[in-house]
């Protein structure tokens, strides 16, 4: 497994791993964002996400265990003319906040099985009724392909772990498939990806 300093020292040695533009897949939700919204980016790096989130009249709050990618982050939201609140902080030990986010992005966030059920249950209580829970990752078809991606296949998302993961929300969708990745340069050429859109249940 990774950690902060090996973090640290990727993004120190080569800027921009994953690229400054948006995921796609989180792209393709700004039908449903709008202004004043509160959005999570989880493990948001250099900011690509937390930024474009921001871009769109969100108020967002990017975490990421390597204090340098989210100095980068801030540097990223300064040079677009946003402003993103950033937090450094292992997610396995974070103190999650209660129903605060409308949004949560969890995009290329592969933890093993026990940190990925801590994690989701803090991603779960974190959104506020009515709030969206985006999720895209690599799964067990990327094994084998130079794109990007761990190679435990542990930290691989399915469908089946996904359901697990996120049983107390509302599944709008989960897809399976070939996507070409254009993210930077860890990311790059066709990929096996799943992602998924749950919605929190209103309260009555």
């Amino acid at each position: 497994m990774s950690d902060a300093a090996a973090w640290d020292a990727r993004y120190g040695a080569a800027p921009w791993l994953f690229g400054q533009a948006p995921n796609r897949y989180l792209e393709s939700l700004a039908p449903r964002l709008r202004p004043g919204l509160r959005a999570l980016a989880l493990a948001d790096g250099e900011g690509r996400n937390g930024v474009w989130l921001a871009e769109q009249g969100l108020d967002v709050l990017s975490v990421d265990w390597s204090a340098a990618g989210l100095q980068r982050a801030e540097q990223l939201a300064g040079a677009r003319g946003q402003r993103i609140a950033t937090e450094a902080a292992d997610l396995t030990r974070w103190s999650w906040p209660e129903a605060r986010f409308d949004l949560v992005a969890w995009v290329f966030l592969h933890l093993p099985a026990a940190d990925r059920a801590v994690v989701a249950a803090g991603a779960c209580r974190a959104l506020a009724p009515g709030g969206l829970l985006l999720l895209e990752g690599f799964s067990p078809a990327q094994q084998g392909r130079r794109s990007g991606g761990p190679r435990d296949p542990d930290l691989l998302w399915t469908r089946q772990k996904a359901e697990a993961a996120f049983a107390g929300l509302e599944l709008l969708e989960c897809l399976e498939g070939t996507v070409l990745l254009d993210e930077g340069p860890r990311h790059q050429g066709p990929a096996e990806l799943l992602r998924g859109l749950w919605r929190k249940p209103s309260a009555a």
